[in-house]
């Protein structure tokens, strides 16, 4: 999670912000009017999110994996197993 921090309060703490998140490995966000404007992240987190971009996007990746997606039967028994539990949940009061 990041550390968040007003813009005029960055200002006046720029440099222990960078030692926090170069030697602490925070990412910290910087607001104004409490709505996020900036982050600083380190330049290995920079390099890796350029990499991302470059990279095909996880949402294609997701709908690749969920297009070859099969319909599987359930394994032996398991509709039984199923079937005897939702018994139990219908007889009536005792």
């Amino acid at each position: 999670m990041a550390y968040e921090i007003p813009v005029t309060q960055a200002r006046a703490e720029l440099a222990d912000l960078i030692n926090r998140v170069v030697y602490a490995g925070e990412r910290v966000v910087v607001t104004r009017h409490g709505k996020p404007l900036v982050a600083l992240v380190s330049a290995d987190d920079l390099r890796r999110l350029e990499q991302a971009e470059v990279a095909e996007p996880a949402e294609e990746q997701v709908v690749s994996a969920v297009s070859t997606v099969r319909q599987v039967a359930s394994a032996p028994g398991e509709r039984q197993r199923f079937g005897i539990a939702a018994e139990h949940r219908r007889a009536g009061p005792a």
